[in-house]
């Protein structure tokens, strides 16, 4: 009898272990897609899944899922810390078709366990076909960053990080285009006394409502890059928490307003080239500068007329 209950014993112990070993199995730290593969098989490099959200089940939290071939892999949700890469370096990039999609990619993540609560995003292009509402929307997390990465075609922003209650996130793009958005190109809201701080370096804005909306708490710099024909390029409001935007070594040309500032926000811009918008700024007394721009060719050149700080 003993015997008999030592070897149950046993067994069940055995079938734990089994089932943890399975698990550790089923969340690799880096699975792969492809545009050949199949959801079924284990993400593995030569049994690659077919999607984004099927390899996401995966992939351990803080893992990385790559991409071997071009191919479409469809939207997908994030619930934990995680790199998703497109395979750029010749390879194509990851195609996420979002078309009568909320959105391309929705990150939230709200486990307490997971500490970092941060994603990237690398060497995609997202695709809303004038259908799909958002590229790319953040909702909860500490840190989202975004790199070589298209965007195009959202019948609502490129992307929106934007938060409910308090949060204090960091938000980075890099090499990012983003075009053809009914909303913003990028949009950013903490809502009520958070924080997104952000860093944008080479971004490409175009065709959209308003190129960067800097809502309530969003605080950071734009270097470098182009923000084009839009109806508005920069815009700065708040609500109930400081916003504040810096803008270096950027061309705003083609738009309505060049850069809008709401009462209690703050703009400060230096070395940038405003040009060919109907009004270049507004109010200028908002508009900090370093009396180093080349602002001309609007159709009224109002000049900044905040804080001169000494040049350097």
């Amino acid at each position: 009898m003993n015997k008999s209950r030592f070897t149950l014993h046993i067994l069940a112990v055995a079938v734990i272990m089994l089932a943890a070993a399975t698990a550790t199995q089923a969340q690799a730290t880096r699975t792969w897609v492809s545009g050949v593969g199949d959801d079924v098989n284990p993400c593995s490099r030569t049994a690659p899944c077919k999607t984004y959200a099927g390899a996401i089940s995966k992939t351990a939290k803080d893992g990385e899922i790559s991409t071997l071939d071009p191919g479409g892999f469809g939207t997908i949700t994030i619930t934990k810390s995680i790199t998703i890469n497109g395979g750029g370096a010749g390879q194509g990039y990851g195609s996420i078709l979002s078309a009568l999609a909320p959105q391309g990619v929705l990150v939230n993540i709200t486990d307490v366990n997971d500490v970092r609560k941060s994603v990237k995003l690398n060497w995609l292009d997202i695709n809303g076909a004038s259908t799909g509402t958002d590229g790319v929307r953040m909702i909860a997390g500490n840190t989202l960053h975004i790199e070589n990465t298209f965007i195009d075609g959202m019948a609502g922003d490129g992307v929106d990080v934007a938060f409910s209650a308090v949060n204090n996130t960091a938000f980075s793009m890099r090499n990012v285009s983003i075009r053809n958005c009914v909303g913003a190109g990028v949009k950013m809201n903490a809502n009520t006394t958070g924080t997104v701080g952000f860093s944008f370096n080479g971004i490409q804005v175009s065709k959209t409502g308003t190129g960067i909306d800097a809502q309530n708490g969003a605080r950071g710099t734009v270097t470098g890059g182009t923000i084009a024909l839009n109806t508005t390029g920069v815009s700065v409001t708040e609500s109930g928490s400081d916003a504040e935007v810096n803008i270096v070594d950027a061309t705003i040309t083609g738009h309505v307003t060049g850069i809008s500032v709401g009462a209690g926000a703050r703009a400060r811009i230096a070395r940038c080239l405003i040009t060919q918008n109907v009004t270049s700024l507004t109010p200028a007394a908002q508009v900090d500068t370093g009396n180093n721009n080349t602002i001309m060719g609007n159709t009224n050149n109002t000049a900044p007329a905040g804080n001169p700080f000494p040049q350097n």
